[in-house]
C-alpha cells in the first residue's frame, strides 16, 4: 500500500511539470524576432491567452505595430474549413489575445506585423488537445 501511495504522489507531482509550462515558439519575420507565449501547454479547445514579443534586429522592443492573429484549421470532409482573426493589445511591451479554439486538431496560425508602411507574417502550427 505504501509503494502504491508512492507512486500516485510522484505520478501527480510529475503531472504537474507536465503541463505547467507554456507553450512557447521563436519566429523570424524579415527583420523581427517574433516569440510567442501562449499560457496552456497542451493548447486546449476554447480560449488560449497568447502574448506575443515582437524585437528589431538590434534586439530592441518593437511596441509602435498593428499586430493581429488569424487562425485556421483546414477542410476536412464532412465540414468546411473554419478561419478565425483576433487583433491584439499592447501591455507591458507585449501584444495580448486571446485565441478560441472551436474543435481539436491541428490549427495553422499567422501573425500579421504592419509596421512603417509593411506587413511581414509569421506561420506555425499548433496542435489543440
Amino acid at each position: 500500500m505504501k509503494k502504491v501511495m508512492t507512486a500516485i504522489i510522484i505520478l501527480l507531482f510529475t503531472a504537474g511539470f507536465a503541463y505547467g509550462k507554456d507553450y512557447m515558439v521563436t519566429k523570424q519575420a524579415g527583420d523581427y524576432a517574433v516569440n510567442v507565449k501562449m499560457d496552456k501547454n497542451p493548447l486546449v479547445k476554447g480560449d488560449n491567452k497568447i502574448e506575443i514579443a515582437i524585437q528589431d534586429r538590434t534586439g530592441a522592443g518593437v511596441t509602435d505595430a498593428i499586430v493581429a492573429i488569424e487562425y485556421t484549421m483546414p477542410a476536412m470532409p464532412g465540414m468546411p474549413a473554419m478561419n478565425y482573426r483576433s487583433a491584439t493589445e499592447l501591455k507591458d511591451k507585449a501584444y495580448t489575445s486571446t485565441v478560441t479554439f472551436s474543435m481539436s486538431g491541428v490549427w495553422n496560425i499567422t501573425i500579421k506585423i504592419a509596421r512603417v508602411g509593411k506587413t511581414q507574417s509569421v506561420k506555425f502550427n499548433v496542435d489543440v488537445g
